[in-house]
C-alpha cells in the first residue's frame, strides 16, 4: 500500500536491468499504461543508471543518490533525482530505485538567477554611467574656461580637457571583458537539454510550438556553464513575449551546430522580428521590459567567452544566433 500509493515513482530490478515492480507513479512519471512497465530496461527511461556495473551487484552493494537525465516515453526530458540500493534476494539481486521530478526546482533556480544577474548588472552598470556622468560635467567646467580663453597653445585647460575626453574613453570602454581563467569546457548539448526542460511549461502555456536541431557530435565549448544558460534563457524569454503577441501560428526554432572552429545557435522566432535592430544592445532602451539590460549583458557574456551574440533578423522574423569558440580535444578531458 505505502509504495502503491507513494508520490515518488518507485522501481526494482533484477540484475540485468529490467524492471521486475513499478508503482502508479512510476508509470505517470514515463508517461506509461499502468503495467507496461515490467520488462523493460529500465537503463532507457534513466540513461545514468547504466554506470551501475549490473554484473558485479552480487559482490557489491550500492546505496547512493544520484542526478540523472531522464526520458519519458514520448521522447521528452526531465531532471531526476535517484535514490537507489541493491540487496540480495533468494531470487537473485535485485536494485530499488525511488525517483523525484525535480524539473520544477531546475526551472524556478535558473529563471531565479536572471532575474538577480539582471538587479545586479544594473547596480554594476549604474555606477560606471556615474563615473562617466562626473567626467562629462568636468569637461564641461573645462570648456567653459576655453571659451573664455583667447590662446589655446599651452593652455593648461586645453590640455587638460584631452586628458579628461581620453579619461571619459576609457570609461566608457569598460565592459565585461574575456576572463579566460574562469571559463572551463562546457557540454552544450547538455545545457540545451536543460533549457528545454527549463522553458517547457511557458512554451506550452503560450500555444508555441518549438522545435530543437541539435547536432549530437557538438564539441565542448569555452565559457561558464550559468552564464550560457541564461544568454538562452534571456533569448528564449524576448521570443516568448513577442510571440504571445502574434495571433498567427506562433513558431520557435533552436538549432545547433557546428562551425569552423566552433559552434553555432540560432534561436529564431516569427514574432514579427525588431522594428529597430541598431538598437538592441544597447543598455537601459526606452520602453524596455524589466531591466532593459538582457541582451547587453547577454552578448558581454558571450564576448567575455571569445565568442558573440548577432542579431540576423528578416522581416517579420527575429533570428539571433550565439558563437562560442570549440575546446581542442587535448584539453577536453577524458
Amino acid at each position: 500500500m505505502l509504495i502503491e500509493t507513494s508520490p515518488a515513482a518507485i522501481f526494482t530490478t533484477d540484475a540485468d536491468g529490467c524492471v521486475v515492480m513499478a508503482n502508479d507513479a512510476a508509470h505517470r512519471m514515463l508517461a506509461l499504461a499502468p503495467g507496461d512497465l515490467c520488462g523493460q530496461l529500465l537503463d532507457r527511461f534513466f540513461p545514468g543508471l547504466s554506470t551501475v556495473p549490473h554484473h558485479n551487484l552480487s559482490r557489491h552493494f550500492f546505496r547512493t543518490v544520484m542526478q540523472s537525465r531522464g526520458v519519458r516515453a514520448d521522447g521528452d526530458t526531465f531532471v531526476a533525482e535517484i535514490c537507489f540500493s541493491t540487496y540480495a534476494t533468494k531470487a537473485g539481486v535485485r536494485l530499488a530505485a525511488m525517483v523525484l521530478d525535480s524539473s520544477e526546482e531546475l526551472r524556478t533556480h535558473e529563471q531565479s538567477s536572471l532575474h538577480q544577474m539582471l538587479v545586479g548588472s544594473r547596480i554594476a552598470v549604474s555606477a560606471v554611467s556615474h563615473e562617466v556622468r562626473n567626467v562629462c560635467g568636468a569637461i564641461k567646467v573645462v570648456h567653459q574656461n576655453l571659451v573664455r580663453g583667447l590662446v589655446l597653445k599651452g593652455n593648461s585647460d586645453f590640455d587638460a580637457l584631452g586628458n579628461l575626453v581620453v579619461a571619459l574613453e576609457r570609461i566608457a570602454a569598460v565592459d565585461l571583458g574575456q576572463y579566460p581563467e574562469n571559463n572551463t569546457a562546457v557540454d552544450l548539448i547538455a545545457v540545451l537539454d536543460d533549457l528545454k526542460i527549463v522553458i517547457a511549461p511557458t512554451v506550452q502555456e503560450g500555444d508555441i510550438e518549438c522545435t530543437w536541431h541539435v547536432d549530437s557530435s557538438l564539441p565542448p565549448v569555452w565559457g561558464d556553464r550559468t552564464k550560457i544558460m541564461q544568454i538562452f534563457l534571456n533569448l528564449i524569454t524576448n521570443s516568448v513575449r513577442a510571440l504571445r503577441q502574434c495571433d498567427r501560428e506562433r513558431r520557435l526554432s533552436v538549432t545547433a551546430r557546428s562551425t569552423h572552429g566552433g559552434v553555432a545557435v540560432d534561436v529564431v522566432d516569427n514574432g514579427g522580428g525588431v522594428s529597430r535592430p541598431q538598437e538592441l544592445f544597447h543598455p537601459f532602451q526606452p520602453g524596455a521590459r524589466a531591466t532593459g539590460l538582457g541582451l547587453y549583458l547577454s552578448r558581454a557574456f558571450a564576448r567575455s567567452f571569445g565568442g558573440d551574440l548577432r542579431y540576423c533578423g528578416q522581416e517579420g522574423v527575429a533570428s539571433f544566433t550565439v558563437n562560442f569558440n570549440a575546446v581542442p580535444l587535448e584539453d577536453s578531458g577524458p
